[in-house]
C-alpha cells in the first residue's frame, strides 16, 4: 500500500466524522446559554427497536465494507444503544456545537462484555476497542500553533475540511486508566482509558471526564469548539468480536467552588 493509501485509511475515520458535520451543521441543534446540562445522546427516552437514536446518524467508512451493529434496546430497565462488532468498524455520531471551556464534563455510562484478546492501542493491528466515546474538534487558527497549522493545511490537501483533533475516551486491554496515548494512525487524534481490563466488565460503568483538561494535556494548547460526538465498538484489525451497550451520554457545567 503506498504512502498516500495509507494516509487516506488511518485518516478515514477523522475525516468521514468531519464531512457528515459539515452536511448537518447548519440544523445543528442550539442550547440555552443558562442550561446546565447538555442532553446529547438521550438514548433512555428513545422507542425500542427504533433504527437510531434521535438525532444520530451512521458513521461508516469506505475501505471497511462490515459494519457494527447497533439497536435500541431495552436494559435494566431502561433504553439503551446495544453494539455488536464482528471483524467490523462502524459507529453512531452526532453533530453538536459546545464550548468545552464552558461545559467541560462529559459524562456516560457503559458496559462492555468482552476484552479484545489481540487490541494493542500503541500498534496499528491492534487499534480496536470494544466501546470507545469520540469527541472531534473544529479548526481554529487563533488557538492552534504554528507548527499544527502546517500539518493541518497539509491535510486539508488531502482530505478537505477535517477536525483540528479529537479525544477517544476508550476500554482498553491493558494499557493503564488515565493513560493518553498517541492513535496509532495520526497525531491528531489521542486516545484516553478509562477503563482497562476485565474488572468491570459485564457491569454499568458511570464515567465522567473532564474533556478541556484532558485536550488541554492531550494536546498542549487551548480546546477550539467541539463539534462532534460519537460512539463506536470496532474489531476490523483484530477480526475479534466484541459486544458492549452505550447509555445516555451528557455534557455538563463545572459547580463554582463554595466560598471558603
Amino acid at each position: 500500500m503506498d504512502e498516500t493509501l495509507t494516509m487516506r485509511c488511518a485518516m478515514s475515520g477523522v475525516v468521514l466524522i468531519s464531512t457528515m458535520l459539515l452536511f448537518s451543521s447548519a440544523c445543528g441543534p442550539a442550547w440555552a446559554q443558562n442550561t446546565s446540562v447538555l442532553e446529547i445522546g438521550k438514548f433512555s427516552a428513545t422507542s425500542e427497536g427504533a433504527a437510531l437514536p434521535d438525532g444520530w446518524k451512521p458513521l461508516t467508512f469506505t475501505k471497511i465494507q462490515k459494519q457494527t451493529q447497533y439497536e435500541v434496546i431495552k436494559d435494566g430497565g431502561r433504553m439503551v444503544v446495544k453494539a455488536v462488532s464482528e471483524a467490523s468498524a462502524s459507529g453512531l455520531t452526532k453533530a453538536v456545537q459546545i464550548n468545552p471551556k464552558e461545559y467541560p464534563v462529559v459524562r456516560w455510562q457503559w458496559k462492555v462484555e468482552n476484552l479484545l484478546m489481540t487490541s494493542d492501542a500503541t500498534r496499528k493491528d491492534g487499534d480496536d476497542y470494544p466501546a470507545r466515546l469520540y469527541i472531534t474538534f473544529e479548526y481554529d487558527p487563533d488557538k492552534v500553533s504554528v507548527g499544527k497549522k502546517l500539518k493541518y493545511k497539509a491535510g486539508q490537501v488531502l482530505f478537505g475540511d477535517i477536525p483540528i483533533g479529537a479525544i477517544n475516551y476508550v476500554w482498553e486491554r491493558k494499557a493503564p486508566v488515565g493513560a493518553i496515548i498517541d492513535n496509532a494512525y495520526t497525531d491528531f487524534v489521542k486516545m484516553v482509558v478509562v477503563e482497562s481490563g476485565p474488572q468491570n466488565l459485564g457491569m454499568w460503568i458511570d464515567e465522567s471526564r473532564n474533556i478541556y483538561e484532558d485536550y488541554k494535556k492531550a494536546f498542549g494548547e487551548e480546546p477550539p469548539l467541539i463539534n462532534g460526538v460519537a460512539i463506536m465498538s470496532d474489531t476490523d484489525n483484530t477480526k475479534e468480536r466484541a459486544i458492549a451497550y452505550y447509555g445516555d451520554i451528557t455534557f455538563e457545567k463545572v459547580a463554582p467552588k463554595a466560598a471558603q
